[in-house]
């Protein structure tokens, strides 16, 4: 049965973004809440970002300022290798399903994180595209962020410039150093152009990994925490190191194996692994540039 109209469909390619309600069921989301809800406690005891994942880096990142009293558990990297809800999420939400009508049938998991913006925390996210962080032989790649909030105007929500998607891929180097942004003047004078997506907690937004995108600081009493899962076209190959490798890295979600690479005409240049806990660090480095 299909997922998504022509409609729905036809303002995925043509924006290059797209928010569609209830990618999970209500015990899913319920469930998906109390395993993150369980970690914020858990940051509690913990003063600095702690937790390993498969390259030796921290799970668990701590955004600066963060306290018992005041917790700032801003990212989980890789939460399905420690968690069946969220490993569930990621092979059988309706999410995937979205994705193979887009672009399937054969798809994979490239990663996942948790992104959290708990209420009095300043966590933003600097205008960027993610597939300079992860370049593969084609960009049929979607990256998905699933409301576990409700994601609303006051609560630092997703911010893009629609059709962006389609070029050009720009640069996110800044004086010899990867900062994982673009520079001050590609955003400068398209400020009208800027959406900002909101939804209520259970939608996801489908985001074409080309899309230009960023996020304000989450201002409001209310959490915004997202479950980012990144899937790709079957027949891609990763061209530079996964930035968040996992044991589930490339695991086929939907459809079979073709024994097939395809490739697509593109220039850019190479990321950086971040060394830090994420890419939060390599944003950060921006301002120092």
């Amino acid at each position: 049965m299909a997922q998504l109209t022509q409609d729905q469909k036809d303002q995925f390619w043509r924006d290059g973004v797209l928010v569609v309600g209830d990618a999970v069921s209500p015990e899913q989301l319920a469930d998906l809440r109390k395993t993150f809800a369980g970690w914020v406690e858990e940051s509690r005891a913990h003063q600095d970002d702690y937790g390993e994942t498969l390259d030796g880096r921290p799970r668990f990142d701590l955004q600066p300022g963060h306290n018992a009293e005041v917790p700032g558990l801003r990212r989980v990297q890789s939460p399905e290798e420690i968690s069946e809800v969220f490993a569930n999420t990621m092979r059988n939400a309706r999410t995937v399903d979205l994705c193979a009508e887009l672009i399937g049938p054969g798809i994979r998991f490239h990663h996942g994180k948790v992104n959290s913006k708990l209420p009095g925390t300043a966590t933003k996210v600097k205008w960027h595209q993610d597939f300079p962080f992860e370049p593969m032989t084609n960009d049929d790649m979607i990256t998905c962020l699933l409301f576990i909030d409700d994601v609303t105007l006051e609560n630092g929500p997703l911010e893009v410039i629609p059709g962006t998607h389609k070029g050009p891929i720009y640069s996110h180097w800044r004086n010899g150093v990867f900062t994982g942004a673009v520079a001050d003047d590609v955003i400068e004078g398209r400020e009208s152009e800027i959406v900002k997506c909101t939804g209520k907690a259970g939608s996801v937004c489908l985001m074409h990994a080309n899309l230009l995108h960023g996020s304000a600081p989450n201002l409001s009493n209310d959490p915004r925490t997202l479950y980012i899962a990144t899937y790709y076209a079957e027949d891609a190959i990763e061209l530079s190191p996964n930035h968040l490798p996992s044991t589930l890295t490339h695991e086929l979600v939907r459809g079979e194996a073709s024994g097939r690479v395809r490739c697509t005409a593109y220039q850019m240049e190479l990321p950086v692994v971040p060394e830090g806990t994420s890419f939060f660090a390599q944003q950060e480095s921006a301002d120092a540039g």
